[in-house]
C-alpha cells in the first residue's frame, strides 16, 4: 500500500493551515495522470508509472480510483482493488504541501464506504513497520495489525505490517467512520462518482504490478 510524507515547496500550490478548505472527489481519468504520477515522484523512491495506472483504470469493475481536489488545484489519488468480497487499498497519495488537512482521511472515508456499496467484508493494506504515524491514522479506520510482510519495499527491503479492516459494514465500524467524517471542518464533495461495480469474483493484480508503499500520511489526520 502507497502513502506519503515529505514536503516540496511549490510542488502542489500554496495554501494557509489555518483556512478550512472544501475538498472534491471525483474519478481518476487519463486526463489526472499527469498530475497523479508527479506527486508519486514526489513522494515514493519506487513510484507508479503512467502505464501501471492506465492499466489500473481499464478494468473499473475491481478497481476504484480517486482524485482529490482543493479548487481546480488536485492534490492526493486513493485507489483500492476488489478480489472476491475483500479491497486492498493499493495507494494513497497526498501532495506534500497539503498533508496535514485530512485529504487522506476524506478519501479513505469515500473508499469505505464505496467497499460497502460494493458488498466486500474487509478492506487490508500494507505500511512501514517503523511508520506508527501512519499505523495511528489506520487504527482511526479500524485497521488492525495482522502479520509482517518480510523485505516487502523494493530498494530499502524494509518489513511492512500488514492491516486488516473486517467487517466494515458492521454498526460498530459504520459509527467509527461517521465520528471521522463529523470533526472534518468542511463536507466532502463528490463529483461525477458513479455507484460501484458489483464485486468480481478472481480479479488480481495488473501483470507485473504489486502495490508497495514508501511511506504514508503521517500528518493527515
Amino acid at each position: 500500500m502507497k502513502g506519503s510524507v515529505g514536503s516540496s515547496a511549490g510542488a502542489s500550490g500554496s495554501r494557509s493551515d489555518s483556512e478550512p478548505v472544501a475538498i472534491t472527489l471525483a474519478p481518476m481519468r487519463r486526463r489526472h495522470l499527469r498530475t497523479v504520477v508527479a506527486h508519486e515522484r514526489l513522494v515514493y523512491s519506487h513510484p507508479w508509472t503512467t502505464g501501471l495506472f492506465l492499466s489500473e483504470l481499464a478494468r473499473p469493475e475491481t478497481r476504484r480510483y480517486v482524485v482529490a481536489r482543493a479548487g481546480a488545484l488536485q492534490v492526493g489519488h486513493c485507489g483500492v482493488l476488489y478480489i472476491e468480497d475483500e479491497g486492498h487499498v493499493t495507494t494513497v497519495v497526498v501532495a506534500p504541501d497539503w498533508q496535514g488537512r485530512g485529504v487522506a482521511t476524506r478519501m479513505l472515508l469515500f473508499q469505505f464506504a464505496d467497499a460497502v456499496e460494493r458488498g466486500a467484508e474487509a478492506l487490508t493494506l500494507e505500511v512501514r513497520v517503523a511508520n506508527t504515524g501512519a499505523q495511528e491514522l489506520y487504527r482511526r479506520f479500524g485497521f488492525v495489525p495482522a502479520g509482517i510482510r518480510k523485505g516487502y519495499y523494493p530498494g530499502t527491503g524494509e518489513d511492512a505490517l500488514i492491516m486488516w479492516a473486517h467487517d466494515i459494514a458492521s454498526g460498530r465500524m459504520r459509527r467509527r467512520r461517521a465520528e471521522i467524517e463529523a470533526s472534518l471542518p468542511t463536507p466532502t464533495r463528490l463529483d461525477n462518482l458513479a455507484p460501484p461495480m458489483p464485486v468480481v469474483t478472481g480479479a488480481g493484480h495488473p501483470a507485473g504490478a504489486t502495490p508497495v508503499a514508501d511511506d504514508d500520511p503521517e500528518a493527515d489526520r
